[in-house]
């Protein structure tokens, strides 16, 4: 347990206080008295330079004014050491924190502000403004705008966020004041306090930490990092690790061939390589369509602090940011050409929402037409057989369900509505700055962690090791009486409908069928409707 004692050089009361504190240090172990000269910190002197010496708690900020005793130092210990907060200022007042929290004041009035969802901001986003911290400390020491000792602690522990620690200091609710002020001060306090111990030197969520910057530039640029590095590092490769896994398993079933559907009705014939690939390259443009969106989420806000103009950041400020970023990162981030847009807008953002959107359609059809084709298995169509995952029933013994094709669909379904109230949280740029940065950082980076998780989980326990039922796909194709339609060129239209009815009345194969209706040969009615080389398209299988 920690306390200050505040003082001055020189100060007769002072000695005697400092020695008082020392008779008690023996009956109190594990208790640590730091002596702060006030004259040479600035920090302390509006508030207590008119009462030193001041034993001051240095957790609970709770303090006892010469002059005081011994029994009343052993009381101010006994009480501070289980009081259960402290108090904490900022331009508002005083208010209580808990005693151990990291934050300080403005955190904890969020807190009490925003009691509404319990969704924090997620820790890819926490990380990122850690790392924008980092970065700024960095680049405010080049510039001569920070003294090292005060830009390396800020380093050190802003590091400490980035590996993952202290994410329970950050519970501020995702529904807060629009410009995320609350979670830039959060992060600031946090870093301020984890530094100022660290160091042993007075460190200030607002004029250290947050130096050069306005929560105004620091969250658009925390929206558009955090969401830049989850795409490069989970989203694509999930994807591609989705598309090899689909373009493996086309290659494998290219032999063979099934009824096509259309309105879900039975079709000319298909090969499952080709109905496989249809969905690889629904993912392969997803792919293409995310990767042609991230050079304008690459743009950053960071230098145009509150309005854009870049009021009190060094010129070279946000050139440097953006440097030190990508070299950080390994990507390529650079200022946006105009602040002014990158503080008023989230149209990249909106963008990068709206290609999540389609590709969370394309995987809602792939897994729809996965449920389709392993329904049954007796009853519906029984193409394929999906792993068995998990019993499928509460009370149906032996019923085994599409479980991850239905997860597919569900995380689709939430995509779609996330990108709803990001498309209309992207309206919300009244004048100089969006109000509601928050809630499109929440849900953009659900959205990439959502297709991210699934996709993989697609690949790996549907796609790869579903089995096809042939036995099943050929019964099917032989009664197919559209196959019939491979006769239009020859027979005609009408006569091909006259073979295709009777066929189906019948329950007959087609080529029976036909035989009996045309003055075409068995030999020539086989190769013409012969279901492998109908997928091959052409006019009379040439």
């Amino acid at each position: 347990m920690k306390y200050l004692l505040l003082g001055t050089s020189g100060c007769h009361l002072c000695d005697l206080a400092e020695e008082l504190l020392h008779e008690c240090l023996v009956v109190e172990t594990g208790i640590t008295v730091e002596l702060i000269d006030i004259a040479e910190q600035t920090r302390w002197q509006a508030g207590y330079a008119d009462l030193i010496p001041v034993l001051l708690h240095n957790r609970t900020n709770k303090s006892l004014n010469w002059p005081f005793t011994k029994t009343q130092v052993l009381t101010f210990i006994e009480h501070t050491m289980t009081e259960p907060y402290r108090i904490e200022k900022d331009s508002m007042g005083e208010l209580k924190v808990p005693a151990d929290a990291l934050y300080a004041a403005q955190t904890q009035r969020a807190i009490d502000n925003f009691p509404i969802s319990g969704l924090a901001m997620p820790p890819a986003f926490i990380k990122t403004v850690a790392l924008i911290k980092k970065t700024a400390a960095k680049v405010n020491m080049a510039l001569g705008e920070m003294n090292a000792d005060t830009g390396n602690a800020i380093i050190k522990s802003a590091q400490t966020i980035i590996d993952g620690q202290y994410y329970d200091q950050f519970p501020i609710d995702v529904f807060q004041t629009g410009s995320g002020t609350s979670t830039n001060m959060n992060v600031n306090e946090v870093i301020a306090t984890l530094a100022s111990r660290s160091s042993g030197i007075v460190i200030s969520a607002n004029d250290d930490v947050n130096r050069g910057q306005s929560s105004n530039d620091v969250i658009p640029t925390a929206i558009h990092v955090s969401a830049a590095i989850e795409c490069q590092s989970a989203l694509l490769p999930a994807l591609n690790h989705l598309l090899e896994a689909i373009e493996i398993k086309a290659r494998s079933l290219d032999h063979v061939t099934k009824t096509g559907r259309t309105h879900l009705m039975d079709a000319m014939p298909i090969r499952l390589d080709q109905e496989l690939g249809a969905w690889a390259l629904q993912i392969r443009n997803g792919i293409d369509r995310i990767q042609a969106t991230l050079p304008r989420v690459h743009k950053l806000a960071q230098g145009g602090t509150a309005v854009g103009t870049g009021i009190n950041a060094h010129p070279e400020f946000a050139e440097r940011f953006a440097v030190l970023l990508s070299e950080e990162t390994k990507l390529p981030f650079q200022p946006n050409a105009s602040f002014f847009e990158s503080l008023s807008c989230q149209d990249a953002i909106v963008e990068l929402s709206s290609q999540l959107k389609v590709i969370a359609v394309s995987l809602m059809k792939i897994a729809n037409d996965l449920r389709w084709m392993n329904s049954g298995p007796l009853a519906g169509l029984g193409e394929i057989e999906l792993p068995a995952l998990q019993p499928g029933s509460s009370i149906m013994p032996g019923k085994v369900n599409p479980v991850i094709p239905e997860a597919v669909a569900m995380v689709a379904a939430q995509v779609i509505g996330n990108d709803a109230t990001i498309t209309i949280a992207g309206q919300s740029g009244s004048f100089q700055l969006n109000v509601m940065l928050p809630v499109i950082a929440y849900n953009i980076l659900q959205s990439i962690e959502l297709i991210a998780n699934v996709s993989k989980l697609l690949a790996d326990k549907a796609i790869a090791g579903f089995t096809v039922r042939e036995d099943n796909l050929q019964k099917a194709l032989a009664l197919n009486p559209i196959l019939v339609t491979a006769l239009n060129p020859i027979i005609g239209y009408a006569k091909a409908a006259e073979i295709a009815k009777a066929a189906y009345k019948q329950g007959r194969p087609i080529i029976d069928v036909a035989a009996e209706m045309t003055d075409l040969g068995r030999d020539e009615l086989q190769k013409l409707l012969e279901p492998g080389h109908l997928t091959q398209g052409g006019i009379g299988n040439s």
